[in-house]
């Protein structure tokens, strides 16, 4: 990596509002912690307002802003295969979204970049997501941004069906199957719904809240539970 390329990695890492550390820093970017401290003293004599010191962690002050940006052929690649895959794989909602977010990108690029990303070999077939899988996608992202509760009737994979009232707190895409990470209030405990056996979904006007427990349900979840 370019030294330049290096310390505009470092304003970005330390953009993030929280302490950041030389280690943390020189295993980021693959560097020595001598290095970072060098490149944090060239930041700050350049007039960049970074805070901190060696030892306890290093952050930004203020609304520092970046100059407009520009990519590299790798990173224009990774963006377009993002897009391609929200496209085939989520709600037409949110596809459309991706799409008018990489139109953004290619109309400031110059014409050689703008080509490479057009004639990039990375495809994504949408085929094999059936249309059931990812219907319920729009309303349930909603219900999660507002923390709202959600009823459906659901279908389990031994035909039994019964009608749920759960917290949304995530969405989760395992290739072919959509699934919601959620607390169950009929079951009381935290579960995993396919979205494809879902019927009759509606949001409800009732509220709840949901600091914490979506990393409390990956927590509980990793061992297996789902309905």
């Amino acid at each position: 990596m370019r030294r330049a390329d290096r310390l505009f990695q470092i304003v970005l890492l330390l953009g993030r509002r929280r302490a950041v550390t030389a280690r943390e820093l020189a295993q980021a970017l693959e560097v020595s912690e001598r290095t970072i401290y060098r490149d944090i003293a060239d930041l700050s004599l350049s007039g960049v307002p970074v805070e901190g010191e060696a030892g306890v962690g290093y952050l930004m002050r203020g609304n520092y802003q970046l100059p407009p940006l520009m990519f590299d052929s790798e990173e224009l690649a990774a963006l377009a295969l993002g897009s391609r895959m929200v496209q085939g794989w989520s709600d037409v909602e949110l596809g459309r979204a991706a799409e008018r977010a990489l139109l953004k990108i290619e109309a400031v690029l110059p014409a050689v970049l703008r080509q490479r990303m057009d004639t990039q070999a990375l495809l994504v077939p949408d085929f094999h997501v059936p249309p059931r899988m990812i219907a319920p996608l729009g309303l349930l992202r909603r219900a999660i941004g507002e923390t709202r509760k959600v009823d459906f009737t659901y279908t389990r994979a031994d035909g039994a069906a019964s009608q749920r009232i759960v917290w949304p707190l995530g969405l989760f895409f395992w290739g072919e199957t959509w699934t919601l990470g959620a607390w169950c209030e009929l079951r009381g405990e935290y579960r995993s719904f396919r979205l494809d056996r879902m019927a009759r979904l509606r949001t409800l006007d009732s509220h709840f809240q949901g600091g914490g427990l979506l990393e409390d349900y990956i927590r509980v979840v990793s061992g297996g539970a789902a309905d």
